[in-house]
This record gives structure tokens, sequence and C-alpha cells, in this order.
């Protein structure tokens, strides 16, 4: 039986190493969170007491932590994981992090013989329980066919972006371009309903018209509109605003490193960043809308 060790169960991680249990993988997991260890040993995962003893005799690591210096952090240096890792060992990071950190992860990765690709993720909470999650993977094609058969335990759609860093290219493109909708969306639909218009008529005239877009048309940040979304439902749950600032932060930051333009990715990240300084950082990210009904 192939053994994963998996770091980091937190909202995204917890529920996916799950999933790689339910799929008849022996799953070793570790977290910070004493909660986390527990929900997980709930659901007949192994729990770790260290990073070190998670990984001790894997087969393959996966991780899913906040940021790129904790990426940096678990892998590289004396004290990082690639020092002691068996060559051959297939080390798949599912963090969103910058494409400067993930590639110099690939590269050390391969220098010391290790198989790595990083491939965060599309589909938030809702698809880490689903285990229909899309994977946007960077990294050696061998090593991606490797990691197709646990990725596939995780989500439904998997995409080879391209070698180490491409993943988190994608990502931070298609999460720009999302937060730039949804803010857009939101302006729209309290523009309508400022001027007389019933928001759940102008979505359906939305919807049918040339500004259909999927945060229109599958999760509408008006209160009341749809039933099965977080507006509905005091914008708790889904995917919280200072993580969509987050990815917003790491698209502007990739365009500056490559000399991109940025001007509406720039706008959206300063609506989300005045409205997670407002106290907002941890309701979806939907309720950006709040700003434009002010």
């Amino acid at each position: 039986m192939q053994h994963i060790a998996f770091i980091g169960l937190g909202n995204m991680g917890g529920p996916m190493a799950i999933n790689l249990v339910k799929a008849g993988y022996a799953v070793r997991g570790f977290d910070l969170a004493a909660e986390a260890l527990g929900h997980f040993a709930a659901h007949g995962g192994s729990a770790a007491r260290s990073v070190a003893e998670a990984v001790a005799g894997a087969d393959t690591i996966i991780s899913m932590l906040p940021a790129g210096k904790h990426v940096a952090a678990l892998y590289l240096g004396e004290e990082g994981l690639f020092a002691t890792l068996p060559q051959g060992t297939l080390v798949i990071d599912c963090s969103t992090i910058d494409a400067q950190t993930a590639r110099e992860v690939g590269r050390v990765a391969e220098h010391s013989g290790l198989c790595f690709i990083d491939a965060p993720v599309s589909g938030g909470t809702a698809g880490a329980a689903a285990g229909s999650l899309t994977f946007m993977v960077g990294g050696d094609a061998a090593n991606v066919d490797a990691a197709r058969p646990l990725l596939s335990a995780m989500g439904k759609r998997i995409f080879h972006a391209g070698d180490a860093g491409a993943g988190q290219i994608a990502k931070a493109c298609n999460n720009m371009l999302l937060g730039i909708l949804m803010a857009g969306t939101a302006e729209a639909l309290a523009l309508g309903v400022k001027n007389g218009l019933d928001p759940a008529v102008l979505s359906e005239i939305m919807v049918s018209s040339s500004g259909r877009n999927w945060a229109l048309e599958l999760y509408n940040p008006w209160p009341g509109v749809m039933d099965n979304v977080p507006a509905s439902h005091g914008y708790q749950g889904g995917f919280m605003a200072e993580l969509m600032l987050k990815d917003l932060g790491l698209a502007e930051e990739m365009a500056l490193h490559s000399h991109a333009a940025n001007p509406l990715g720039a706008l959206a990240r300063s609506l989300f960043e005045q409205h997670v300084a407002a106290g907002n950082g941890k309701l979806d990210f939907s309720s950006i809308v709040q700003q434009f009904r002010r």
C-alpha cells in the first residue's frame, strides 16, 4: 500500500487528506492545530505528532500550507525535508504560493533526486470535501503522471500547465480574473438595485445577456438571489475575502516581476484590501458587494 504524508490539515487540506483515506490510501497527517488532527483521525487518518513522524517511511509527501514562506521552511535548508527524504520520493505541494518560491523548491528537489510538482487547486472548501477540485499542475510530465492517481482521488480535473511554478502562475491568473469578475458583478448589481431594479430579475437578465459570468451565474453575491451560496447565509463558508486578497497580491507581484500590465487586478486588490481592513476578511469573498451597497 502506498503511504502518504499529508502536511497541513486545515479547511482545504483536511478534507483532501480524508478523501485519500476514503480512496484506500494509508495517510499519516500532521497539523499544528490539535482540532484539525482530531478531525482527521476521526475520519480514519493516522495523526502524527510532528512533521518528522508524518513523513517517516512515506512514499509521497503532500503539503497544503498558507504561504510561500511556510513551504520554503518545510522543504528547504539544512532542517528542511529535502535534506533527508530518500531519492525518488514524490512531493506534491498543493499550497497557493508565489511562482518564484515554487520554482526554487522544484529546483532544489530536482537537485536532491526528488520528484516535485506544484499543484494548487480551485474549487474551494466544498470542492475539497466533494473530491471535485481542479488541479493546476507544474512540473516534469513523468512526475505529473505519477501523481495523477492521488490527484484524481481528490479532484475531477487535472491540468498540466508546464514546468515547476506553472501551476502557481495559472492559479494566480485564474483567481485574479475571479476577483475582477466578482467585484464587477457586485458593482453592477448594486447600481441596478440603487436605481430600483430587483436584484434577482437583473441577475436573470445579465445571465441571459453578454454580462454573463461565473460569479453572476453560479455564485451570486446578492443575498437572497441564490439559495446555495454564501451570500444567502451571511457570507459564511466558501472562499474567505482575506484569501482572495492574498491571491490578488500574488498576481500583482507576478505582474511586477514580469513587467506585465495589471490595472484591473490592482484595482480589485485595492477593493478587497479595503474590505478586509474593515473587518470582513473571514467572510466569503462575495461579500465585496458590501463595498458597493453603502
